[in-house]
């Protein structure tokens, strides 16, 4: 074989092995180096619109989930007083709304609280500033998609009205934040 003919060759193999590569490489990292596939902390929930709640602020006034639509929401739902698993919650959810600094003011924490529940102390309202608490029947919560799970869990509610994620009593705080922060950046609205 003539040394053109072998170098021509040597040329056409370099260049399919060039044009194969991306491809031999996107297998090798698709079968080999699979991306974990969930990555939220919170539990996705089937995205439905949240029923209108009514109740009773502290201060006697009405209370509609839905003067709250275009913010996110961070819900949580207890019947009795606020004691540790309570307080935790409310911790959980005013750090994660904290870290996200100037974004921070895109989302409001809410209690519902039942109504024969006892009532709050305002040193209890000092220690929260920010949060909106609201005298709830828990008949009315108990038709909220999602909350049919284990007691005493976070929701997220989206602008829109749905509720979207669940978090865990006592969650992981710097995942509940980079949940949120992960919404707030790919969100428009709210």
């Amino acid at each position: 074989m003539s040394p053109l003919k072998a170098r021509g060759r040597r040329t056409l193999l370099m260049l399919a092995l060039v044009c194969a590569a991306p491809v031999v490489a996107s297998y090798i990292a698709y079968y080999w180096f699979r991306p974990p596939g969930q990555v939220n902390y919170g539990e996705l929930l089937e995205v439905k619109p949240a029923q209108e709640i009514v109740g009773t602020l502290p201060d006697d006034g009405q209370f509609r989930l839905s003067d709250y639509r275009g913010r996110w929401l961070f819900l949580t739902v207890d019947a009795g007083p606020c004691e540790d698993a309570c307080q935790r919650k409310l911790y959980a959810t005013r750090q994660a709304r904290t870290i996200q600094g100037r974004e921070q003011e895109r989302v409001v924490r809410m209690w519902l609280q039942a109504t024969d529940a006892p009532a709050l102390a305002r040193l209890f309202l000092a220690e929260h500033p920010g949060l909106i608490v609201a005298r709830v029947d828990p008949a009315q919560w108990a038709a909220l998609p999602g909350v049919a799970g284990p007691p005493g869990n976070i929701y997220l509610i989206d602008p829109l009205g749905n509720i979207v994620l669940r978090y865990p009593a006592d969650p992981d705080i710097k995942r509940m934040a980079k949940d949120l922060e992960r919404l707030l950046r790919a969100s428009r609205i709210g």
